[in-house]
C-alpha cells in the first residue's frame, strides 16, 4: 500500500523570527513612525542632549528657508526622552529601508547604537537601540543659536510634511504628557519664545 508522503515540518513563526531590533526616536519619530512596528516604550538614553542644530530643506523647510529640526550632541551628564520601537521579522527590512531614506538620504542623519532605558524598568538591563544622530559633518548642519532665533526661524519654516512650527509643538506636547516630570529647558525655552513671538507677527501682518 503506498503511503502518502510526510508533510514537511515548519517552523513556528517565533522561530522563524530574527533577533527583534529596537529603533529609538527623540524627534518626529515619537508621534509619527510611520512604519510597522510590535511595541513601544518611552524612555531614555543616556549621554545626549536634544537640540534643535539640524537644518531641514525637505520635511520642516526647504532650501531657500531651511527648517529646524533636532538631533543629539553628546552631553555626559544628560538624558533624552523619546520611544523606543521593537521591530522584528520583515518588519526590521522595512523600517530600516524607510528610515534610511527619511533620515539618512533626506535629512542628513547617521546611526549609532546606544542603551535605551524603558520609563516602566521592567527590567534592570537596558536595551540596545538604533538611533539617528545629525553631526556637525552633514551639509544641512546649522548648529548653536539662541532660542529666539532658533524660533524665529522655526515661524517662518515649512516643507513637505508640515509646518515647522507643528514640529516643534508635537515634540513639545509629547514631553509634556508621556514624560511630565522631565525638565527639557532647550525645548521647552524654544517653544516658549515661539509662543511670544506669534502674536507680534500676527499683528504686524494685519497693519
Amino acid at each position: 500500500m503506498k503511503r502518502d508522503p510526510q508533510p514537511v515540518q515548519r517552523q513556528a513563526p517565533e522561530e522563524e523570527q530574527k533577533t527583534p531590533l529596537w529603533i529609538f526616536g527623540y524627534g518626529s519619530l515619537v508621534w509619527r513612525p510611520d512604519f510597522e512596528f510590535a511595541s513601544r516604550k518611552v524612555g531614555f538614553i543616556r549621554g545626549y542632549s536634544r537640540r534643535f542644530w539640524q537644518g531641514d530643506t525637505f520635511h520642516r523647510g526647504s532650501e531657500k528657508m531651511p527648517g529646524r529640526v533636532v538631533t543629539l550632541q553628546e552631553d555626559y551628564d544628560a538624558c533624552t526622552w523619546g520611544v523606543a520601537y521593537e521591530v522584528h521579522g520583515e518588519q526590521i527590512a522595512a523600517s530600516l529601508q524607510y528610515l534610511n531614506m527619511r533620515e539618512a538620504i533626506l535629512g542628513g542623519y547617521d546611526t549609532k547604537l546606544v542603551k535605551f532605558y524603558p520609563q516602566d524598568k521592567e527590567g534592570d538591563e537596558p536595551i540596545l537601540a538604533l538611533v539617528y544622530i545629525a553631526t556637525p559633518q552633514n551639509p544641512t548642519y546649522l548648529g548653536p543659536a539662541s532660542e529666539e532665533d532658533i524660533a524665529a526661524q522655526i515661524i517662518v519654516s515649512s516643507g513637505r510634511t508640515g509646518h515647522n512650527i507643528e514640529y516643534l509643538l508635537r515634540l513639545a506636547d509629547f514631553m509634556r504628557y508621556f514624560c511630565p516630570q522631565v525638565e527639557d529647558d532647550h525645548l521647552f525655552s524654544i517653544e516658549e519664545a515661539l509662543i511670544s513671538i506669534l502674536p507680534c507677527l500676527c499683528h504686524a501682518e494685519e497693519l
